[in-house]
C-alpha cells in the first residue's frame, strides 16, 4: 500500500522535530497541520514555520501545492485545550 502524503508529512516532521502532537490533513496538494512540540520554546510563529518548511524542502514546490500549519508549545497547547 502507498503511503498518504499526509502520512509522508508527518513522518518527515517527527523525524526532524521531537512532536508530542501532530495532526496533518488534505485533499492531495493543499495541506492543514498541526503540530505541537518542545522545540517550538522561545521560538517566533515565522521561526516555527521556517523550521517545518526547512524540513519539506523541495516537496512544497512539487507535491505540496499549499501548506497551512498551527505550531505550538506543549504550554501553548495545552492553555488552546482549556
Amino acid at each position: 500500500m502507498t503511503q498518504s502524503r499526509e502520512d509522508l508529512i508527518k513522518e518527515l516532521i517527527a523525524t526532524e522535530i521531537p512532536c508530542e502532537f501532530i495532526y496533518v490533513e488534505g485533499d492531495g496538494t493543499h495541506f492543514f497541520a498541526t503540530i505541537v512540540s518542545e522545540a517550538f520554546t522561545g521560538k517566533r510563529l515565522i521561526q516555527r514555520h521556517q523550521m517545518v518548511y526547512g524540513i519539506l524542502g523541495d516537496r512544497m514546490k512539487e507535491e505540496i501545492h499549499a501548506l497551512s500549519m498551527t505550531t505550538l508549545t506543549p504550554e501553548e497547547h495545552k492553555a488552546k485545550q482549556g
